[in-house]
């Protein structure tokens, strides 16, 4: 008997990004959507909570960062800051365990 196929998220980059929003603010974060800024590929959302800076990148399931969007996070790593990249509401848990 196969197995039944996993299913993969339908909704959109755009989707995700504001049920990711809605949550962190529900944990008490202060979040900023940037949509455009004076550097290309910036991540999405700007957190902040408790003095604790972190950067969003949000990707619909399967979908890697741009090369650019890498850079962008690498600099932003090497300046002290951190970054993730997420798909799911489900890994905003990961800021708990930062």
């Amino acid at each position: 008997m196969k197995e039944p196929t996993k299913i993969i998220s339908n909704k959109t980059e755009a989707q995700i990004q504001r049920a990711m929003l809605l949550k962190l603010e529900t944990m008490g974060w202060y979040v900023i959507k940037l949509i455009q800024t004076n550097k290309n590929g910036i991540p999405d959302l700007l957190c902040h909570k408790a003095g604790r800076t972190v950067y969003i990148e949000v990707k619909r399931p399967r979908y890697c960062p741009a090369a650019l969007q890498k850079l962008r996070m690498k600099q932003l790593n090497d300046a002290g800051v951190e970054t993730f990249v997420m798909s799911d509401i489900s890994e905003l848990d990961k800021l708990n365990e930062a």
